[in-house]
């Protein structure tokens, strides 16, 4: 018996030859063969023998022999001897030999496992009659024989090929399980290693939500207040100018609120990316005095959350950059809906400045913020790109490019 059979399996085949020669055995005392009064004197010797014989090398062996060729070739060789001599003492004993037909294909490899069917079929067909001594009895024994090695042998070989898949099946998922064990400890250390990662990405979140809304917010309100401050003799200039700090303030604060519970700006959730920026332009225009135009080209669909914020800020700090550094008379936007891109446009008539390299860290004297280091930044973290070109007294245009990957996850 292998050492990988089933538990069940292996609780069957245990004590079944033993079972098997004790109901021969019992048959045999109660009915003894004619002409054999005291077949029961010599034959329980040989029953003795052979229960010995198979608890020993079968029923009860060592686990040493099991799947081992030579010692169950041992067992099935003596236990077939015996089979035999116990048959010449009463036929009834073929109820013990047909032992062989189950366990040949269950201990021996198959070239043995044939040879041993064919001799139990030897066995149980020739010993009961004795040898035949005609033509027709030698081909009649032939053909049993030749028939039963056959098909028990074919059908023995069907079922251990049977097992040896069943076997292969469940060595298989066990290693799936080991490979999903492994992978679900790998997972939670991801998991960790991202939840590490994830705070100071949370940081620098912040640090540009903070920047592209409360900073902005209080820098407008600041310039909005000096304009009071200056505007003191004319009332009705001064007091437009303290509407606008009223304004700015509850906006700073309603987008305070946002960036901390890490939400949309309330301009996308009340409208798309479009209309959104068309607002934010027609506002910045009324606050700033510089027309601002706002083109949409393409089929406008909804985009991912992440993608819509970014070009959202990206129009957004563009514009407060203007206001700050340009001295335009005019900006355009433009908005481009291509096959797999979203492209946005911000051009300016100001005075430019010398580009410089966007790749290196922001500054830290407190005065430039994150400026369009932070925008490509926040670019980056959805596989987007940001342009500038400018010149000394040629104006500014910045573009951003990203995915055009939709909501839902649908490109």
């Amino acid at each position: 018996m292998k050492s990988d059979e089933p538990i069940e399996l292996r609780r069957f085949l245990a004590p079944l030859p033993i079972v098997l020669l004790s109901v021969a055995t019992v048959l045999c005392v109660v009915q003894p063969e004619e002409g054999t009064a005291t077949a029961h004197v010599t034959v329980l010797p040989l029953v003795v023998v052979t229960a010995a014989w198979t608890l020993a090398m079968y029923t009860l062996r060592s686990t040493r022999w099991t799947g081992r060729t030579g010692p169950m070739l041992t067992y099935v060789a003596g236990q077939q001897v015996l089979a035999a001599l116990l048959m010449t003492q009463h036929p009834i004993f073929f109820v013990f030999a047909v032992i062989g037909f189950v366990q040949a294909y269950d201990l021996l490899p198959p070239q043995w496992a044939f040879a041993s069917v064919c001799a139990t079929s030897l066995i149980v067909n020739l010993i009961p009659g004795g040898v035949p001594d005609t033509p027709e009895r030698i081909a009649i024994a032939a053909a049993s024989v030749f028939l039963q090695t056959c098909l028990i042998g074919l059908f023995g070989n069907l079922s251990q090929r049977f097992n040896e898949r069943s076997e292969e099946r469940r060595r298989l998922v066990a290693e799936l399980q080991t490979v999903i064990t492994e992978n679900n400890g790998l997972h939670a250390q991801l998991l960790i290693q991202a939840r590490e990662a994830g705070i100071q990405d949370e940081r620098q979140r912040m640090a540009r939500e903070i920047h592209d809304t409360i900073a902005q917010g209080l820098a407008g309100i600041v310039t909005q207040l000096q304009a009071a401050d200056q505007a003191r003799p004319r009332p009705e200039q001064r007091e437009w100018h303290l509407e606008q700090a009223r304004v700015l303030a509850r906006e700073s604060l309603t987008a305070a609120r946002r960036s901390v519970a890490a939400l949309r700006p309330v301009e996308l959730e009340e409208a798309q990316l479009p209309n959104a920026i068309q607002d934010l332009a027609r506002r910045w225009s009324a606050r700033e005095g510089v027309p601002a135009c706002v083109e949409a080209t393409g089929d406008p669909v909804p985009l991912l959350t992440e993608i819509e914020i970014a070009l959202f800020r990206v129009a957004q700090e563009t514009l407060a950059n203007v206001a700050k550094h340009a001295a335009a008379s005019k900006v355009r936007l433009t908005i481009s809906y291509l096959e797999d891109t979203v492209m946005l446009d911000v051009h300016d008539d100001g005075v430019g400045f010398t580009v410089t390299d966007l790749d290196g860290p922001p500054p830290v004297d407190g005065e430039g913020g994150y400026g369009l280091d932070g925008l490509r930044r926040r670019l980056d973290r959805v596989l987007g790109t940001l342009t500038v070109e400018s010149a000394p007294g040629s104006g500014t245009a910045v573009n951003a490019s990203v995915p055009a990957i939709r909501r839902g996850g649908d490109a």
